[in-house]
């Protein structure tokens, strides 16, 4: 499994819970920041925020053993779809993150860069990233996606086991800042899939649409 090195994809980082006093504790899920006005958005699976409040999680970008260049990013807000508050429909697990980082005195996304929205996209080649639990290292690997259905899409690429949920499926990576299109994130059908070797991602559609304009309304 290729491993991305630090700064390869800044963008995208590791979840992480945080304690009553704010520290981090383990990461379990991965997400990255995508485009918006205020510069405080992140996109993950809906599963991965099942459970949790504001306050309780951070999102660390370009993490890698223990480092974080760009400090960690409470998470203040969590924007899900109906469809999944309601019956936790694969098609809906994806999911907004609003954060923030005191004393900051620049975005997130001026630090990191940011992943634009596809909606609908043809689905070509795409480099998906995550973390896997047990590792402090992000991978990455590239590939053509299947449908897997008319709603979903199905990578083949081995080593993506828990942890890597919310990763990003990214389109057109640009050589010189890390960040492209994403198109989907790990999720979806068995919340990613129930094997390391083969990943789930929903299809962005109208639903990913309409969601996406709530987030940007309640950012900032």
């Amino acid at each position: 499994m290729p491993k991305a090195a630090p700064g390869q994809a800044p963008a995208v980082g590791a979840l992480f819970t945080v304690n009553s006093r704010g520290q981090l504790q383990q990461h379990y899920c991965s997400a990255s920041v995508v485009d918006s006005p205020a510069g405080d958005l992140v996109l993950t699976a809906a599963h991965c925020i099942s459970g949790h409040v504001p306050g309780s999680i951070a999102f660390v970008p370009d993490y890698s053993h223990g480092r974080a260049p760009y400090g960690a990013w409470v998470v203040t807000r969590m924007i899900v779809d109906q469809g999944w508050q309601e019956a936790d429909d694969p098609d809906d697990d994806f999911a907004f993150l609003v954060v923030s980082q005191p004393g900051s005195k620049t975005t997130l996304e001026a630090l990191t860069g940011a992943e634009t929205i596809g909606v609908n996209a043809v689905s070509g080649s795409v480099t998906v990233y995550g973390y896997p639990d047990g590792t402090d290292e992000l991978i990455a690997c590239t590939n053509t996606p299947l449908p897997y259905g008319a709603t979903q899409l199905m990578f083949d690429c081995a080593g993506y086991y828990n942890g890597t949920s919310g990763g990003p499926f990214v389109t057109k990576v640009n050589s010189s800042t890390g960040v492209g299109t994403v198109i989907g994130v790990i999720g979806g059908y068995e919340q990613g899939g129930n094997t390391p070797s083969v990943s789930y991602a929903a299809r962005f559609r109208a639903n990913m649409a309409a969601l996406y304009q709530t987030a940007l309304a309640q950012s900032g």
